[in-house]
């Protein structure tokens, strides 16, 4: 991405970092580590070899939801969703879009500039699936737009309120970010009925991963963002014959849920197009024609 409007985020010239690559270059996993044909995260430096490096500048998403793009062009395709007050690592930025990395769970992508401003230390994080932002402390004032559970905002409470720069949220719609909680299946249910959509976290729509990440990171749980990943680095495997329960993840060809008990899976599905609870059963008779094997592993998280 160069040319007149393109400003890298604290690029470093070679004469002010020198470096010695032990050994050859290393193929990494792109969507968690950032590098691209022409640039690469200064952390790299040691294991991969590239034409530039820059040091990431930490920014914060100020939207509801943005989605990070593979991308930086406008009808891109989404590979995550960043909400207010996440952090993003910008390690390019032109007048429109920033290339860099997510800070909650290292996802590489493109996000629109208008998205992100300076870095904010947040002190409050929304519990309501939706929380209106009210102008005024006051349930009957103009409601200015609708914060999604998991977003992080710095405020201040007072009168049931909390407020923050933009506006107020009510205080029975946020918890202190230290505040977790226990029960992850109980979070994901609040999902229940919202739109799947790929690459969401739950501004508007969520996916199978998505939902599984949200759920856990309330209880104090930081997983990564994709199915795959998800299943080599959550909980512990289970035995065939070990008997499923509450809060266990069963992990298909492309796909998560989690168990709402231990007959039914609690999961974002693009066969529904919404999160729903189902029989896990019918689950695996539907994809039993396509896929030889359509349970792939079954994972627990010790509490």
């Amino acid at each position: 991405m160069k040319g007149t409007d393109t400003q890298t985020a604290d690029i470093d010239p070679p004469e002010r970092h020198s470096f010695r690559l032990n050994g050859r270059s290393v193929v990494l996993d792109k969507r968690v580590h950032a590098v691209r044909g022409d640039l690469a995260d200064l952390s790299l430096a040691g294991i991969l070899f590239s034409a530039h490096y820059a040091r990431a500048v930490e920014m914060t998403c100020v939207l509801p939801g943005a989605m990070v793009l593979e991308s930086g062009q406008t009808g891109a395709a989404a590979v995550t969703q960043l909400l207010r007050g996440e952090t993003f690592h910008a390690l390019d930025m032109t007048t429109h879009w920033a290339w860099g990395f997510c800070g909650h769970d290292g996802y590489v992508g493109y996000i629109r500039r208008e998205a992100l401003d300076v870095r904010e230390t947040p002190t409050h994080q929304v519990t309501a699936l939706s929380a209106p932002l009210f102008e005024k402390p006051d349930i009957k004032s103009r409601i200015i737009d609708f914060w999604p559970l998991g977003a992080t905002f710095s405020g201040a409470e007072a009168d049931g309120f909390v407020a923050c720069a933009e506006g107020h949220v009510h205080a029975r719609h946020a918890a202190p970010l230290g505040e977790l909680e226990s029960d992850w299946v109980a979070v994901a249910q609040r999902f229940l009925g919202q739109p799947y959509v790929w690459g969401g976290r739950g501004h508007d729509g969520l996916d199978c991963s998505g939902l599984v990440q949200i759920a856990l990171s309330r209880c104090g749980i930081a997983v990564p963002r994709d199915t795959d990943l998800q299943r080599e680095g959550i909980g512990k495997p289970l035995a065939d014959d070990d008997a499923l329960r509450r809060g266990d993840l069963v992990f298909f060809p492309g796909h998560v849920g989690i168990m709402a008990d231990g007959e039914n899976l609690l999961h974002a599905n693009a066969h529904w197009m919404e999160t729903v609870i189902e029989p896990l059963a019918d689950v695996v008779a539907r994809l039993t024609p396509t896929y030889a094997q359509p349970v792939l592993a079954r994972r627990r998280i010790a509490k």
